[in-house]
């Protein structure tokens, strides 16, 4: 049994795109994989503060030096990261903002990557330590964007995930959202057609 993290990052509960492609993932994934155990953290409802010096320093100070403030911060990450440890499966739905990935995701991610549990330092440079891990990352986009320079969700994405070790990475985008009717039935039906064929 394979345990499945699938991190939502949009702001909107409604007319959410990546949610609905979060759907359909699950719908096929469970289909496919009954026995498998599925955690959904919605980062709209449940909101990770952005790295600040109270996490740095849960991070950094010996236990007993800590203050209410940075053992909170710690224990979030902890959390956080323990989940992210126990999954097989990472999927990761994220809209384009502004040509990025939502603040709360990046968020999210200030939070699980950490020397020492996520990635190491060695000699010859940083070893991720989530290795055999697969990623599915599922993407809504109002315009096209795939191999554009103006694209700073999968370059970023790929090089963060690679940093802790997983490097099996499958990217769905929806594009074109935002062009009209034409473009988001075609941009819709081409993501649903790629989540078919890789779950």
């Amino acid at each position: 049994m394979a345990h499945v993290l699938v991190i939502e990052s949009s702001v909107r509960d409604q007319g959410s795109v990546s949610r609905q492609l979060t759907e359909t993932f699950l719908a096929s994934w469970r289909a496919s994989h009954p026995n498998d155990s599925v955690k959904v953290r919605n980062l709209a409802a449940d909101q990770v503060p952005h790295l600040d010096a109270d996490l740095l320093g849960g991070w950094m100070k010996p236990a007993d030096q800590l203050s209410a403030a940075e053992n909170e911060a710690l224990q979030r990450s902890n959390l956080l990261t323990e989940e992210l440890l126990a999954a097989d499966v990472l999927v990761l739905a994220a809209p384009m903002y502004n040509f990025a990935i939502p603040s709360t995701l990046k968020a999210w991610l200030d939070h699980v990557l950490r020397a020492g549990v996520t990635f190491k330092y060695t000699e010859s440079g940083p070893q991720g330590l989530l290795t055999g891990r697969r990623a599915y990352v599922l993407t809504a986009r109002g315009g096209v964007y795939s191999g554009s320079p103006q694209d700073h969700q999968e370059p970023y994405l790929r090089q963060v995930l690679g940093f802790v070790g997983i490097y099996d990475v499958q990217f769905i985008h929806a594009e074109g959202l935002n062009l009209g009717d034409e473009f988001m039935k075609r941009g819709l039906a081409e993501a649903n057609a790629r989540l078919a064929t890789v779950v």
